[in-house]
């Protein structure tokens, strides 16, 4: 008689834990009636100098990509001001956030981050099975006074945060940093977009990481790239443990297109912030409170009344997509009337703002 096999189980805290939901992502025959502004991505394409090097790299694709990914590594390194051994690509921030927690995090440690923020960090966390020490921000968005003293192993801050769009200031970085005895990760996926930055603590501290997306400002989120900046020691560690070829042949070469080809960033990341402005004016006069942002996203409250109206934000997010516009809603203390909005181009603001104005009159 033969035995029946079992499917083999996950390990526990793969079995238990709750799996990363994205925003939306619209069928192909929905984005013309739709307009998506509920995941981040950049409302214009990428540079022209990176389709053509897309192009270019095609043939390539029967070999193996550069597993020291050399070019991009030197490109970066020079438009960021760092050597080619203290960078490295990833794909997309996610993978990298992965890989520090697996080498920096031991068996029994814990990851330090705040609340409310990127979720993938619980979700990395809970991957791992190690403790994960979440902390509220002051009222102000800022770090708690004797935050450092968290006996945890990593400390993961998205800054700008998300999905708040608020921006911790780059000394209050450094004081944390300077007293915290584990690894800080500064994920900066909307850094592109803010006042500031902590590039220079990557550079100056050995204890400080700074990661960039290219999903954002670059307007690569369907290729998934990621870079990260910071000691040398730190990198090596982790390119033991990346996939050899972790980024493809025609990834490499957009990355590499893409951050040299800063004219074409600025500008993009210039129509973005007046954009920016344009939705937060917009948002303001029709009496919504709304945080300040240093992001391409903005997140606001929409009030007792008209949440209580809608259902909160889930059902807020409901309504506006009935109008033709997505958006994002994210469960958290204190944020159940709040919704998250992508900066999209300034007509698809205004489509927007009427949609907005239609489910508040409804």
């Amino acid at each position: 008689m033969k035995t029946k096999t079992k499917s083999p189980r996950p390990r526990m805290s793969v079995e238990k834990m709750a799996a990363y939901v994205p925003g939306e992502q619209p069928k192909p025959s929905e984005l013309g009636r739709l307009i998506k502004l509920n995941t981040n991505e950049c409302p214009y394409p990428p540079s022209p100098r990176v389709v053509a090097a897309v192009r270019r790299a095609a043939p390539g694709m029967r070999l193996y990509p550069d597993p020291t990914q050399k070019r991009l590594r030197e490109a970066a390194g020079k438009v960021y001001g760092f050597s080619p051994d203290r960078v490295l690509g990833g794909n997309g921030s996610d993978e990298l956030i992965a890989l520090i927690a697996r080498a920096y995090v031991p068996e029994g440690g814990a990851i330090l981050t705040m609340k409310p923020t990127y979720l993938v960090y619980r979700t990395v966390a809970e991957g791992l099975g190690c403790r994960l020490v979440e902390v509220p921000f002051t009222k102000d968005w800022r770090l708690p006074a004797g935050l450092w003293k968290q006996r945890t192993n990593v400390f993961y801050l998205a800054n700008p945060n998300s999905p708040t769009g608020t921006l911790v200031p780059t000394a209050e970085v450094r004081r944390f940093a300077e007293r915290f005895r584990g690894l800080v990760v500064v994920d900066e996926a909307y850094g592109d977009f803010a006042g500031a930055n902590c590039l220079a603590l990557a550079r100056e501290l050995p204890n400080v990481v700074v990661m960039r997306t290219m999903s954002k400002s670059y307007a690569l989120a369907g290729l998934r790239l990621g870079l990260l900046f910071g000691p040398a020691e730190v990198i090596s560690s982790l390119e033991k443990l990346k996939d050899s070829y972790n980024l493809s042949v025609l990834q490499l070469a957009a990355a590499e297109a893409a951050v040299l080809d800063r004219a074409y960033l600025k500008r993009n990341v210039g129509r973005i912030k007046r954009s920016r402005a344009r939705l937060i004016g917009g948002l303001a006069r029709r009496g919504f409170r709304v945080l300040p942002s240093e992001s391409n996203f903005v997140l606001f409250h929409l009030g007792p009344k008209l949440a209580a109206k809608l259902g909160e934000g889930p059902g807020a997010v409901k309504a506006l997509r009935a109008e033709g516009v997505l958006v994002r809603h994210y469960r958290g203390e204190g944020l159940a009337d709040t919704l998250r909005v992508t900066v999209g181009t300034d007509s698809e603001i205004d489509r927007f703002l009427v949609a907005l104005d239609a489910v508040k009159t409804e």
